[in-house]
């Protein structure tokens, strides 16, 4: 059947998005107020080890949130610890436990985010993806893109400041807008495949925006750099935290102008159209091993289609 009415409606909210926390950003920079957070026995910590989440598994999947005592040796040895925010007058951290070995998980397991996702209910997956951005993020900057000195955090880790008394210079959390989009025509959707996709999957196109460049050019610019087509108007369907290692996918739909594909190789090994009655079908094929199909419904792609056949 190739019905496409009986496909689900999009996901609310889609994967990564739909935190729970408040992220209480005027309060950062009180450090008596987040020093209080700190050792309040009610605050919760959220262990990442090599950027992995702890989840209790079975019928209702769970982060493995810890007191304070569990981590207490690490905290106190400087391990990086981020305030996601605040939840029923409970504040919640994540905390980088990598310099120790990975702390007994009884009942669950140490999964990466990615995986996570597909087991988590929506609210921990967005706060997965929240800590592991930013635990990246202070993993890849300790040291000062002015003049190279070491850099500390500060603000509950949403900066770090440059060590050195001639610099003190600020950093912040960086998120890489990506426009991903799909195109349309004469009733028709353009998707492509990289050589690195698994075989029989096929996805909507996508690339990072440039200094100064607007989403819809974005859009117009990587579908004809990797397809060959022009696109004229662009509407924007949602958006989606992606956090490997920090990106927003802001999703589009592009209005084709022309149809006849031309595949840059260096991207693509093949970009086709394909029709409503075929895009449906790859939506109910997604978390099969059937070909052709859609990415699973994690990503935004996935939900794009889902938002095309109900009409956007």
């Amino acid at each position: 059947m190739n019905d496409s009415n009986s496909i689900p409606p999009v996901a609310n909210p889609i994967t990564f998005a739909g935190s729970p926390f408040d992220r209480v950003s005027a309060l950062r920079k009180d450090t008596d107020w987040l020093d209080t957070r700190l050792h309040d026995s009610k605050t919760r910590f959220l262990p990442l080890h090599d950027l992995k989440v702890p989840v209790e598994l079975g019928r209702d999947a769970r982060l493995n949130w810890r007191p304070r005592g569990e981590l207490s040796m690490l905290l106190r040895a400087g391990a990086p610890c981020i305030l996601l925010g605040m939840e029923d007058g409970i504040a919640h951290f994540a905390v980088d436990v990598t310099a120790a070995p990975a702390p007994r998980h009884e009942g669950g397991k140490w999964l990466d985010v990615r995986s996570a996702a597909m087991t988590l209910p929506a609210a921990d997956a967005a706060i997965t993806a929240q800590a592991r951005s930013m635990l990246d993020w202070h993993n890849r900057h300790g040291f000062c893109a002015v003049c190279g000195q070491p850099t500390r955090m500060e603000d509950a880790g949403y900066s770090r400041r440059c060590t050195a008394d001639g610099c003190k210079a600020q950093h912040f959390p960086r998120t890489d807008p990506v426009a991903i989009m799909l195109t349309v025509w004469d009733g028709k959707v353009l998707l492509g495949r990289q050589p690195r996709f698994v075989p029989g999957v096929f996805s909507a196109l996508a690339g990072f925006l440039e200094p100064g460049e607007s989403i819809e050019e974005a859009v117009r610019r990587e579908i004809f750099e990797e397809a060959g087509i022009k696109v004229g108007a662009v509407r924007y369907i949602a958006s989606q935290p992606w956090p490997f290692p920090s990106s927003l996918m802001i999703g589009c739909i592009g209005e084709a102008l022309t149809s006849e594909i031309t595949v840059d190789q260096d991207e693509l090994e093949d970009a086709r159209w394909f029709t409503r009655d075929e895009i449906a079908s790859m939506v109910r094929l997604s978390t099969t091993q059937e070909t052709p199909r859609m990415p699973p419904p994690l990503s935004l792609a996935h939900q794009l289609a889902r938002a095309w056949l109900h009409g956007a």
